[in-house]
């Protein structure tokens, strides 16, 4: 398994002491489709994050597949927010759902924004300091996923003299997007990740409508899970976790191994 990122707060030791549960990547979901902590799922599912050419993404978790994964939402949300004041991971608000999430471990969403930044290098000039005032002042005091603009400028401007154009580049980048809702707030975004949420999307629309077609809207999961998708770069073993978190579908154990069965209305 790779090594998932360690960071310097508070829950470094616990993270450390718990890396050995990991698992193995390969493993069939059947043999790790529940866990009994939050911390090991999230670690499990970074290391399970598929391989997806050409895009640059850092590993994420949706917050459904860990409702998917530990049984107890009351504790799956309670582990989350004690990781995310405790500066380990970061939760970002997506466009492809009403209470769509993201989970990243905050070491991963500093490379990815370090990626972004060095892409972007030949193109700009005396804006770049601001992805580091924005990783150092932003990140470090704004835990939230969305945040104002007037609060943005104001952090930022802990680094140095806040510019139209700075706040430009951090929306070019992707790093932060404007609310629909509200033009003077913003998203805290990953960047790069366009193109993985239509795959989520389309993905979604495409397992439902696999199942649906079957006469009992139901298929064994050893048999699901080794099927490919055609409109999604992400593999099914992630879509499963996904749709069974968020209520589409549901798993229920018989003599023969788990069955993957379409949720009725």
């Amino acid at each position: 398994m790779e090594n998932v990122p360690e960071s310097s707060s508070k829950g470094t030791k616990r993270r450390r002491t718990e890396s050995s549960d990991a698992g193995n990547t390969s493993s069939s979901l059947e043999n790790d489709l529940t866990f009994s902590d939050t911390l090991i799922a999230l670690r499990i599912m970074r290391a399970q994050f598929p391989q997806i050419l050409n895009v640059s993404v850092e590993p994420f978790i949706l917050k459904s597949q860990l409702y998917s994964s530990v049984k107890n939402r009351t504790q799956v949300d309670r582990e989350l927010e004690s990781l995310r004041r405790d500066k380990v991971l970061r939760l970002f608000k997506l466009n492809t759902g009403q209470d769509d999430h993201a989970v990243m471990f905050l070491d991963d969403y500093l490379k990815q924004i370090d990626r972004v930044f060095k892409r972007m290098e030949g193109k700009t000039r005396a804006e770049f300091e601001v992805f580091e005032w924005f990783k150092i002042h932003v990140l470090d005091s704004k835990l939230e996923t969305g945040i104002e603009h007037q609060e943005l400028c104001s952090l930022l401007s802990l680094g140095g003299k806040v510019k139209d154009s700075h706040i430009s580049l951090l929306i070019n980048a992707g790093v932060i997007t404007r609310q629909l809702i509200d033009p003077n707030m913003y998203w805290i975004a990953i960047p790069n990740i366009g193109s993985l949420l239509k795959g989520l999307v389309q993905g979604r629309k495409e397992i439902i409508s696999l199942l649906s077609r079957r006469q009992y809207k139901e298929m064994m999961l050893a048999v699901l899970e080794k099927k490919r998708l055609r409109m999604s770069p992400l593999d099914m073993r992630f879509h499963l976790r996904d749709l069974i978190g968020s209520g589409h579908l549901r798993s229920d154990q018989t003599p023969a191994g788990i069955i993957i069965r379409v949720s009725k209305d």
